[in-house]
């Protein structure tokens, strides 16, 4: 029994036919049919009905093809072992960004990591924070940039880059712009802007305001931080955000009274790859 054999089972179960299975894997559909053949005569038993338009595993088949795909995983996974204790990082890795993610040293950081290690395959989404959070805990992303106010949730690890409170942000000439503070009341009264549901801003104000028993929901959730300070620019109304998202010339910051903090955080899935490991060494020195 070969290990090519245990791949080209797999690939036509996966694909339903010798046909397909052979273009996915670039090889000839009589080799494919030839190989599997071998394996059905040395374990005895048929694995694959023929007779139909497409090609179905038999009983036996259905029985074996765990274990074929379980022994070619563990070929994958010593080969990834073989690679690490070599300092060599190969592979895939999925990545995710909050939208908009304009931090310094995060797109010098990924430039770094594509120079450091040119055989890794890297994806990048951007999403909100609640959807690269639960993509994280499900194992459908390796890192993820995520901003949240509550602990990550079990089977997610972060390193805390930001914790802040709320601001109010304000031209300079507006009637707040001299105030030490203003409240969930004072938002109550005004038109704000904000960003959407499932980000960590919008998450501390929610809280922040359901603990001061006061109701504010945003008139305007734009995704960008800089889309709400140019339209705050412009007379729209009050942007709610953070303080390090805030910083242009002519704009001002007013405290949330009691603001609930909100962290910006950098997460790993459960048992991260070497790629995973890299990639977040790599942004936290970035980061620091």
């Amino acid at each position: 029994m070969e290990l090519h054999q245990l791949r080209y089972l797999v690939a036509v179960a996966d694909h339903g036919s010798f046909t397909a299975a052979a273009a996915s894997l670039h090889v000839s559909q009589s080799g494919v049919s030839a190989q599997v053949a071998k394996l059905e005569h040395e374990v005895g038993h048929r694995l694959l009905d023929r007779s139909a338009r497409s090609v179905r595993l038999t009983d036996a088949g259905s029985e074996i093809l765990p274990h074929a795909r379980a022994a070619l995983a563990c070929v994958s996974s010593i080969g990834a072992v073989a690679d690490e204790l070599a300092g060599v990082v190969r592979g895939s890795l999925r990545m995710g960004t909050v939208i908009g993610c304009t931090i310094p040293g995060y797109l010098a950081g990924f430039a770094d990591f594509r120079r450091m290690h040119p055989g890794v395959r890297v994806s990048v989404i951007e999403d909100n924070s609640d959807r690269l959070i639960a993509d994280l805990a499900a194992g459908l992303l390796d890192v993820a940039l995520v901003a949240h106010t509550g602990p990550l949730p079990d089977g997610v690890d972060g390193w805390t880059l930001i914790r802040e409170p709320l601001t109010a942000v304000v031209p300079n000439d507006h009637e707040w712009a001299g105030r030490t503070s203003v409240s969930c009341a004072d938002l109550a009264e005004t038109t704000v802007l904000s960003l959407p549901v499932g980000t960590g801003v919008r998450s501390a104000l929610a809280s922040t305001c359901a603990a001061e028993h006061v109701d504010v929901q945003p008139d305007v959730a734009a995704h960008s931080p800089d889309s709400i300070l140019s339209l705050v620019e412009l007379g729209s109304g009050v942007g709610v955000l953070t303080a390090s998202m805030t910083a242009r010339p002519g704009l001002v910051a007013v405290p949330v009274a009691r603001s609930t903090r909100t962290m910006l955080s950098l997460a790993t899935g459960a048992g991260p790859s070497a790629a995973a490991r890299a990639m977040t060494g790599v942004l936290q020195a970035r980061l620091s």
